[in-house]
């Protein structure tokens, strides 16, 4: 632990381990995971089960966090080479590597905790989920498409959540998953063009350094109209409603607005699609899927 680092109270070392993990991107996944959840509980006895549903948020966070710190604790060495990413905690040392593989372990054990509790093939299946979250920041290191493998480990949650619920395999939750994985993984393709010229320098593998930008963007147009395929394909295998629909309509909506502000020769508007295009896209859609259950007779 550096002195800085020491000397500093625990509740300003829980702050920058908050912000080591950017707790506030669980905006992403979350959404999804709850119309999993939600979407199982009115196909099980149109109940909500905010037990349930509490313990999916505390698996969910719980992973997502895990999943962060191992990130950071990994890629640390690439991140301090990356202008972009130098001021990072563990960087500066804000954050240290054993604070940071301590709030690991914490998250990684509060998450097996709530998959306890929610059953025994939760349970079971929770080493799964855990694998893709410390594969993906070595992906880098070995692919050329680390973006895919951030795509399974997040395909993962709302497959998670409807077992959560159900206890029970569902090809509809399946559908869900890969349409998150599809378009998250589209959406890093969009992140990682702003690294291309510190990725090359430093042998980090990506799609836009290997391919180029241009090749970057049309890949994650083609993802993003891939995840709006199966979204489609969920709604019709789930009978969802005309709320629901609506919101594929905005996501669509918001996918155009991403795709028409990023460029390959002018990236100044990349942080607007990446963050606020994204978390607006999983928010309104899960707003849009709780209205059209409610409509259909999910009971609060």
């Amino acid at each position: 632990m550096t002195s800085a680092a020491a000397a500093m109270p625990q509740s300003g070392r829980t702050k920058s381990f908050l912000r080591l993990v950017l707790i506030e991107h669980s905006v992403f996944a979350l959404p999804f995971a709850y119309i999993a959840a939600l979407t199982a509980m009115a196909q099980l006895d149109n109940n909500i089960h905010w037990g349930r549903l509490l313990l999916v948020t505390v698996a969910m966070v719980g992973l997502r966090t895990f999943a962060m710190a191992c990130n950071r604790i990994i890629d640390r060495e690439i991140d301090a080479r990356n202008p972009r990413t130098a001021g990072r905690e563990l960087v500066t040392g804000a954050v240290s590597v054993r604070s940071a593989w301590t709030g690991a372990g914490i998250a990684v054990v509060v998450f097996l905790g709530a998959a306890a509790l929610l059953g025994p093939l939760c349970l079971a299946l929770a080493p799964v989920a855990v694998v893709p979250m410390v594969v993906y920041p070595y992906g880098k290191r070995f692919t050329n498409f680390p973006h895919a493998i951030l795509g399974i480990a997040q395909a993962i949650g709302p497959i998670g959540a409807w077992i959560a619920i159900t206890g029970e395999w569902s090809w509809s939750a399946v559908i869900l998953g890969f349409a998150v994985g599809v378009w998250i993984g589209g959406f890093d393709l969009i992140f990682g063009c702003q690294d291309v010229q510190a990725d090359r320098a430093h042998g980090v593998k990506s799609v836009p350094a290997r391919f180029g930008i241009p090749a970057a963007l049309y890949g994650a147009r083609a993802a993003h109209v891939v995840t709006t395929g199966l979204l489609v394909w969920y709604a019709l295998e789930t009978g969802a409603g005309v709320f629901f629909w609506i919101g594929l309509v905005i996501v669509a909506g918001a996918f155009l607005y991403e795709h028409s502000i990023v460029k390959p020769h002018d990236l100044s508007r990349l942080n607007r699609a990446f963050f606020s295009t994204n978390g607006f896209i999983g928010i309104a859609l899960f707003v849009c899927a709780l209205l059209d259950l409610l409509v259909r007779g999910l009971t609060v």
